[in-house]
Order: C-alpha cells, then sequence, then structure tokens
C-alpha cells in the first residue's frame, strides 16, 4: 500500500545526438545498421505476454533498398484480435489498481533504456523500415519517444493532484479511473515515437490496450515492445496484432468493452471509423473517447517584410526533411511576387546540392518515400503538374522505384491559388507555391485560410510585429501548431503540444495533460464528517 506521494522526476527533453564523423554515437549506429540489415527477423504478434507466430508470413523491405529482405511479419486474423481483447481485459484490474508511481516508474525506466542502451537498435530499426536518416530518426525513435514517456508521467502526476475545494465539515475528493473496457490504438509508418505513444499514454493512466500499427512500421516495434518488455510491463497491457484494418475494426468497434481510440493517419480513416463507432453505440458499456490526428496541408506564409533566405530555408527543411512525409511538413506556401526570384534562387542552391540515397550513407538529406502505393500517388501528382497549364515545376520532378522508392524534391509553382496541390495533401517530397502580390496580402490570408479542409500546422515569416499580429489572428483557426518565423515542423514534446482541428483531428494534443485526461473518467467522492440526523431544514421553522 502506498503511503506517501511522490514527485515524478523533472523532465528535460533527451538531448539530441549528432552522429558527427568519429563519433561514440555514429560507430555504435552503424554497427547496429549492419547488424541488422545482416539478418532476418520473424516478427511475431505479442498478445498477453507471448509472442505469436502464424503460417502468413509478409516479407518487410528498406523502401530504399527495396529488394533486400529485413524479415517477415506474421500477419494475424480476427481470432488475434478477440484473443488480444480478451488479454487486455484480464490484465485491467491488476494494472489499474497497481500504485501509479509503479506504472510511471515502467515507462520512466523505458525512456532510459531507449537513450541508453536500446538507442543504437531504436534508431537503426526505424532508419532501414521506414528509411529516415540519422538525424530524423534519433529525433523521432529515440528523443521524442523518450520525451513522451518522461513528460507524461509528469503531466499524470499534474492531473491526479487536481482536487476540489472542501468546505467545512465535508472532505471532497476526485479519483480519475481508467475508461471501463479497453483502447484501441491504430498507429502510422511515420513516427516511431506515436506508434509507441498511442498505446503507451493511455496505458499509463490505467488502461489495457490493442494496439494495431502499420505494417511498415511492424520491423521498429518490435524493437518498442522489447523495450516494454525490459522495462517491466506486465503482459496483456499493451497486446501488438498485426491484422488487416477492416478484420480488426469488425471484432473491435462491435465489442461491449470498447472504451476508447487512440489514432494517427488520414482524415478519411479517421470518418469511417468514426462513422462506424457512432452505428454501434448501442453495444457499449459507455460512450467512447475518440482522439484522432489526421492529416494536414501545412501552410508557410511570407509577408514582404521577411528574410528571403530564412523563407527559403524553412521551406527546404520543413517541405522535404523525412521526405515530406510528415503530417506537419510545409506543403504549401505564399511568397509575395517581390520576393520570390530571391528565394527560388536560395532554394535552387539548396536543393541542388543535397543528395538522395539509401539511410546508410549519412551524407544523403533526402532518402526513399515508404512503399510502392506512396510512391505512385505521389508521382501521379508530379506528373500531371508536369501537364497541367496551371501548374510549372521549378525544381525536382524526377522519380525512380529501380531500386527504391525515390522521389526527388519538388517544388510546382502554381498559377492559382486553387491549383489541387495547393488543396490535396500528398504526403511526399512536394511543395507548391503561390505567388501573391504585395498589395493582397490580406486576401492572401483568407486564402490561406479558406483553401483546405485541414488546420494542423502553418508557419508565418515576417519582421513587422504589427503584420505578425495581424497574421496570427487571421489565422487562429488555421493551425493548431502556429509557427513564427519558423518551420511548420518539430514540435516538440514539452514545449509545442502537437494536434490540429478541423479536417485534421480532434486537437487533443498528443505528449501534454490535455491527452492524458482523455483516458480517465474522473469520480467525484464526497464524505460528509457530521451527517444530519433530522430531514426538516431551517425554512420550515
Amino acid at each position: 500500500m502506498s503511503n506517501a506521494i511522490f514527485d515524478i522526476p523533472v523532465p528535460v527533453n533527451e538531448p539530441v545526438l549528432s552522429y558527427a564523423p568519429g563519433s561514440p554515437e555514429k560507430e555504435a549506429l552503424v554497427a547496429a545498421l549492419k547488424e541488422l540489415k545482416g539478418k532476418e527477423i520473424d516478427a511475431p504478434m505479442w498478445i498477453g505476454g507471448k509472442k505469436i507466430t502464424t503460417s502468413h508470413k509478409i516479407a518487410m523491405h528498406p523502401p530504399h533498398e527495396k529488394d533486400h529482405v529485413l524479415g517477415h511479419f506474421n500477419q494475424g486474423e480476427k481470432s488475434h484480435v478477440t484473443q488480444a481483447i480478451n488479454s487486455a481485459l484480464a490484465a485491467k484490474a491488476d494494472w489499474e489498481a497497481m500504485p501509479y508511481q509503479d506504472r510511471a516508474a515502467i515507462f520512466l525506466k523505458a525512456a532510459d533504456l531507449i537513450a541508453g542502451p536500446f538507442r543504437a537498435k531504436m534508431n537503426a530499426a526505424t532508419m532501414l523500415a521506414q528509411s529516415k536518416n540519422a538525424f530524423q530518426a534519433e529525433i523521432d525513435a529515440v528523443c521524442e519517444m523518450a520525451d513522451f514517456f518522461r513528460f507524461n508521467a509528469k503531466f499524470a502526476e499534474e492531473l491526479y493532484v487536481q482536487q476540489p475545494y472542501s468546505p467545512e465539515g465535508i472532505w471532497n475528493r476526485l479519483e480519475y479511473r481508467a475508461l471501463e473496457g479497453f483502447v484501441f490504438a491504430i498507429t502510422p509508418f511515420n513516427f516511431t515515437s506515436i506508434a509507441a505513444n498511442l498505446p503507451a499514454a493511455p496505458a499509463l493512466m490505467g488502461n489495457t490496450v490493442v494496439w494495431k500499427p502499420a505494417d511498415t512500421q511492424i520491423y521498429s516495434a518490435q524493437v518498442i515492445m522489447e523495450v516494454f518488455e525490459a522495462a517491466g510491463l506486465p503482459a496483456g497491457v499493451i497486446n501488438l496484432v498485426y491484422v488487416d484494418g477492416p478484420e480488426a475494426g469488425e471484432v473491435v468497434f462491435k465489442h461491449r468493452e470498447f472504451a476508447g481510440l487512440h489514432f494517427t493517419g488520414s482524415t478519411a480513416v479517421f470518418k469511417h471509423l468514426w462513422k462506424t463507432i457512432s452505428n454501434n453505440l448501442d453495444h457499449y458499456r459507455s460512450y467512447p473517447r475518440i482522439v484522432g490526428e489526421t492529416g494536414g496541408k501545412d501552410f508557410v506564409v511570407a509577408h514582404e517584410s521577411a528574410d528571403p533566405k530564412v523563407v527559403a530555408t524553412a521551406l527546404v527543411r520543413g517541405a522535404f526533411e523525412f521526405q515530406g512525409q510528415k503530417c506537419s511538413a510545409a506543403s504549401r506556401a505564399y511568397v509575395p511576387k517581390s520576393m520570390w526570384q530571391e528565394v527560388k534562387d536560395y532554394m535552387e542552391a539548396d536543393l541542388d546540392e543535397i543528395s538522395m540515397g539509401t539511410v546508410e550513407d549519412f551524407g544523403n538529406f533526402v532518402n526513399a518515400v515508404i512503399d510502392e502505393k506512396s510512391y505512385d500517388k505521389i508521382a501521379a501528382y508530379i506528373e500531371q503538374a508536369s501537364q497541367d497549364s496551371d501548374a510549372e515545376i521549378v525544381f525536382g520532378g524526377i522519380c525512380d522505384k529501380s531500386t527504391g522508392y525515390f522521389i526527388q524534391p519538388t517544388v510546382i509553382l502554381a498559377k492559382k491559388p486553387d491549383y489541387r496541390t495547393m488543396c490535396e495533401e500528398i504526403f511526399g517530397p512536394v511543395l507548391t507555391i503561390y505567388v501573391y502580390d504585395e498589395d493582397q496580402y490580406e486576401e492572401t490570408l483568407k486564402l490561406v485560410d479558406e483553401t483546405s479542409p485541414y488546420a494542423l500546422t502553418g508557419a508565418i515569416f515576417a519582421k513587422d510585429r504589427g503584420v505578425i499580429v495581424k497574421t496570427a489572428d487571421a489565422l487562429k483557426n488555421a493551425a493548431g501548431n502556429f509557427y513564427i518565423n519558423d518551420k511548420p515542423t518539430g514540435a516538440v514534446v514539452g514545449q509545442q503540444p502537437f494536434g490540429g482541428a478541423r479536417g485534421s483531428g480532434t486537437n487533443d494534443k498528443a505528449g501534454s495533460i490535455i491527452n492524458l485526461y482523455r483516458w480517465v473518467s474522473p469520480r467525484t467522492i464526497k464524505e460528509n464528517f457530521n451527517p444530519p440526523t433530522n430531514y426538516r431544514y431551517p425554512f420550515l421553522g
């Protein structure tokens, strides 16, 4: 029994290592890449603490080297989802009853494992399976993941200590129960840290979870589960399954004990899941919590007072890091006519210098997009733009999938502000720029706000403070994460809680106390130390 209130250590963001030539971290990473690439793994599902294999094996390949086999994952079926749900429900009572500090200790230890002995392996797995360069893997698969675990532990402590006022003779208390049932986590390929956080955040608050990752993230998901196991996570708290989405949904969303969905993925899929949940409301014990972060068509607006070199650097980094496969990636930009030529020249100089290829060559800034389906979609947008009279490809445009799924960083100049690549999410290394007249700045801000159905991230560049204030107000609903004189990517846990509204999700801010509130069900307790003994009130006298 707990007989003290414990303080969680004050978290600090995990330092990003440099991987400079000759550094110990680079030597360890190169060795880990060689080791992982030199063997094929058989990736099991993890259900109730057991590793489950099947006869249906699906190969996993590096996107930048599609003929190489990293291993195979074990494709499951509906029965495995049922098994995972039963394991989660069986583990729930003991897990929810575990003192909070002990649940937190597991994730704090997991953070130290990720930042320590698992660092090179976690990075190497993400680099190979998701084609992230060393820096992009480091800030995601190690630093952000460790930050999620450490900061969430502290945020949960802050949540638990929120208690109501008690007048004389009364003791009012508030307890934060886990949700009644199990949580279903669906995670994307592009951030290993998101894949870890979506099941971990509800679990920290006493929930048990069924986790379905994207197929292209299963390779690094194995390492996440190894870390959880090494940190002491009890069997059944997080259950990892590899089942086709519709099959999994058929079981999960008809189950009486379904209590919540933690989702990151496409807007279309999220809307479909929400409708499915709504249609099944009569089956559930309670109203499920629905938390989702979905698409984006993230903007950059440059004012004529901005520094052209700063704008160009933000566009190159914001649009083309990790091949633009970030929900927050700069996808559309608005540049004043007087600045365009200078911005264009700076971007051209950078893009001419950028190299593209395998992650094992640390000199490559750009690597491959995630798979053939994504490649074909992005390439189709580029091909269409090369033919349309309303668009012009000013940089890039070369696509090649002979050895890997490589798409050159591409900049499209749109001749009208509603050209399709200014409006539709592409999720690849494609940036569309619209050049506007300086005297049409306010009208351009209206275009920014109304062109896209999304509202995830956005950035403005200006030196004039009055312009900054006016722009921030005009675009207050256009982005859940808003940047002033900085690129619209790179949110840091504990500094910029992440999430957007409109078509971009429920804006429940991953990596913040806001998100954790969604995974608890409060109970108010009133205790009367001097209960009345007569029904009569004074007004009856």
